[in-house]
C-alpha cells in the first residue's frame, strides 16, 4: 500500500528511511517505483482442495482477503513494458485465477502508478508500463477488463490510485508532451530526483481528484484505494520545496507541518464525497504506514520506535482519518514479525485496533507476503508459519477484519510456502469480500 514495486532502485531509499531502530518505510518504496528483487513467477506452493483445513475465516462478517496487484515499474503486472495486448490481458486474468485458488476475495490493482493512467483517461496519458512509452495505446483496455473478470470470478476490484507522484526520475522533458506536469509546470516540485505534484496547490488537488474520478465514473470499482504516498517521505539532506505554496496558502495554520496534514485531509475528504457521489456505494480505503505516531513523540501514538511516523514525516494524520470515519476502510502495512522489537507485529495490530474500535472505519492487516523466505530479512520471516500466526492472531480481535497480501507477484510464486500455509490453516473454503465496515 505494502509504494509497490520490490526493485533494486528501492534499496537507497530504504536505507535513507531506516530507523535507528531498524523499521523502515518497506512498502512505501515497494509499489512506488524502489523495491529489491523481483521473486520468480515459478514455484508456487500448493493449496488444498476446496473445503479443506482451516477455519475458512470468520463467520460473523464477511473478511477480506486481498492482495495488492502492483503495476508501478512492472513490479507485478505487466511482467515487462511492450507486450502485446494478448499477452497483458492474459498475464492480469492469470493473477485474477491465482487470487481465485488462494481462495482471496480481492484484488487490488494499481491504476494510476504515477499520474497516468490504466484505462483511456481524458485528463491524463497512457501508463508507460503497457507500451514502454509514456502516452502510448496498448490497444484495450486494462481497467476495465480487470473489473469485467474479476467480477465474472467472483472478485472485488479495488482501483488503488496515487495522487501526487509524478515521474520516478526528475526530468520533466521526459514525460508525454500531453502530460498536465509539463503543460502546468508550476505544479511540480522536484524531491529526492523525483517529480511530484504540490499537494498545497488547491488547484493541484481538484485536478488529481477529477483524474481518479473519471475511473469511477466509467466503470463499477468496488473501492477507491489509496497507498502510503502523501507528500513525499523524507530524503537526508533535501528539502521539499513548497515556500511559494505555503506563502500563498498557509496564513491560518500555525506552522507549515499543520498546513501541510490540512492539505492532505481536505484531499481525502474531497475523495470521499466525490467517490460517494460518482458511484453510491463504492468504498473508499487507505494503506498507510504502519505507524502513526511513536508514544514516545504522543502519548496516543503505539508502543513503537519507528523511523518514520506519518503524521510527522508524510502529513498524514490516518488515526483521524479513522476515529472520524472519513475513509470506509484502513489497511496499515503491519509489515514487521511478532516480536519484532521497533515495530512489534502484534503491539501494532492492538494499537490499530483500539484506534478502530467504535469509529464504524473497516480495520483490514496489511501483510508482508514479499519478505517471507526472502535473503536479508529477520530470522523470523523464514519460518513459513509467520504469516499464519499473524492471522491466528488477529482472529481474536474483534476489529479485524481481514488482511491484504503484498504483493501478487509473491501469491503466485510463495517463495518458502507460506501463502500455502494460510490458505491450509485459515481459507478452507471461499469467503465473499466485504461491502461495510468490519465488526466492532
Amino acid at each position: 500500500m505494502g509504494g509497490v514495486s520490490r526493485r533494486t532502485a528501492a534499496l537507497g531509499t530504504l536505507a535513507a528511511l531506516a530507523s535507528a531502530g531498524g523499521v523502515t518505510a518497506v512498502r512505501a518504496c515497494a509499489a512506488n517505483g524502489a523495491d529489491g528483487p523481483r521473486a520468480s513467477r515459478s514455484g508456487s506452493g500448493s493449496v488444498p482442495a476446496a473445503g479443506a483445513g482451516g477455519s475458512g475465516g470468520r463467520s460473523a462478517a464477511p473478511e477480506m482477503r486481498g492482495v495488492w496487484l502492483a503495476t508501478a515499474s512492472n513490479r507485478d503486472w505487466p511482467s515487462r513494458p511492450g507486450l502485446t495486448a494478448d499477452r497483458q490481458r492474459a498475464e492480469l486474468i492469470a493473477h485474477l485465477d491465482t487470487a481465485v485458488a488462494r481462495r482471496l476475495n480481492t484484488v487490488v490493482l494499481q491504476v494510476r502508478p504515477a499520474a497516468d493512467a490504466l484505462w483511456p483517461s481524458p485528463h491524463e496519458p497512457w501508463s508507460q508500463v503497457l507500451t514502454g512509452t509514456q502516452g502510448g495505446n496498448p490497444g484495450w483496455d486494462p481497467l476495465g477488463t480487470a473489473v469485467t473478470e474479476a467480477h465474472a470470478r467472483g472478485l472485488h476490484l479495488h482501483a488503488w490510485f496515487n495522487p501526487f507522484r509524478v515521474a520516478d526520475h526528475a526530468d520533466p522533458g521526459r514525460l508525454a508532451a500531453s502530460h498536465p506536469a509539463r503543460t502546468h509546470p508550476g505544479w511540480v516540485v522536484p524531491y529526492g530526483g523525483r517529480l511530484y505534484y504540490d499537494p498545497g496547490l488547491p488547484e493541484v488537488r481538484d485536478f488529481v481528484v477529477e483524474a481518479m474520478l473519471d475511473a469511477v465514473r466509467r466503470y463499477p470499482v468496488d473501492a477507491v484505494h489509496f497507498d502510503d504516498y502523501f507528500y513525499p517521505y523524507p530524503v537526508p539532506g533535501q528539502t521539499f520545496d513548497d515556500d511559494d505554496t505555503y506563502d500563498r496558502y498557509g496564513g491560518g495554520h500555525p506552522n507549515r507541518a499543520d498546513w501541510r496534514r490540512a492539505n492532505i485531509d481536505a484531499l481525502i475528504r474531497r475523495t470521499a464525497t466525490g467517490v460517494r457521489e460518482a458511484r453510491p456505494g463504492t468504498r473508499f480505503g487507505v494503506s498507510p504506514f504502519g505507524v502513526w505516531r511513536n508514544e514516545a513523540t504522543d502519548p496516543l501514538g503505539s508502543d513503537s520506535r519507528a523511523g518514520v511516523q506519518t503524521y510527522d514525516d508524510v502529513y498524514a494524520d490516518t488515526r483521524r482519518w479513522v476515529r472520524e470515519s472519513w475513509i470506509d476502510y484502513v489497511v496499515p502495512q503491519l509489515y514487521w514479525n511478532i516480536g519484532y522489537g521497533p515495530a512489534d507485529y502484534a503491539k501494532l495490530l492492538d494499537w490499530w485496533a483500539r484506534t478502530a474500535r467504535g469509529s464504524g472505519t473497516a480495520l483490514y492487516l496489511g501483510e508482508a507476503l514479499y519478505k517471507a523466505g526472502a535473503a536479508g530479512q529477520p530470522a523470523a520471516w523464514r519460518d513459513p508459519a509467520e504469516l499464519s500466526s499473524h492471522l491466528e492472531l488477529a482472529r481474536g480481535v474483534p476489529e479485524a477484519g481481514g488482511h491484504v497480501f503484498f504483493a501478487a507477484t509473491e501469491v503466485a510464486a510463495d517463495r518458502n510456502g507460506a501463502m500455502a500455509r494460510v490458505v491450509a490453516d485459515h481459507y478452507g473454503t471461499a469467503a465473499p469480500a466485504p461491502t461495510a465496515a468490519a465488526p466492532g
